[in-house]
């Protein structure tokens, strides 16, 4: 037998008669009354600290990839999306460190983002420039 298998069986629990439930904890909740996602809270804070805004698509990357949207790194982002602007790029791709944005500087919104653990042999279309911060 798979001694992987075999392991799963021997931790896996034996019930008798009804399965217990598991423990839900409890939500915490705002001024209103409702709970708040962690997409919510990023996007708010998102918007109070940064020039720029965030798509869908990226607000999901920086949540799935764990993309460090601290205080400096959105402060570099603004100033790479100002350079870009002062050369005329549309959509660049914005270097921070290793972190890799592509932004639309028309609609001053972040497209994508990719972070050092998934930017190596990804290949970056539609841009029409890089701005390394």
């Amino acid at each position: 037998m798979d001694p992987i298998l075999y392991h799963k069986r021997l931790q896996t629990p034996v019930y008798t008669g009804t399965i217990p439930q598991a423990q839900t904890l409890p939500k915490t909740n705002t001024e209103q009354g409702q709970s708040r996602s962690f997409k919510d809270v990023l996007e708010e804070r998102i918007k109070r600290e940064s020039q720029v805004s965030f798509s869908k698509h990226a607000m999901n990357r920086v949540a799935v990839r764990n993309v460090d949207l601290s205080e400096s790194n959105l402060e570099r982002l603004n100033e790479g999306v100002r350079l870009a602007q002062e050369k005329g790029l549309q959509e660049p791709l914005i270097l921070v460190d290793s972190t890799a944005y592509v932004v639309s500087v028309k609609d001053n919104k972040v497209i994508t983002v990719v972070n050092q653990d998934n930017v190596k042999g990804t290949v970056f279309s539609n841009i029409d420039g890089t701005v390394m911060i």
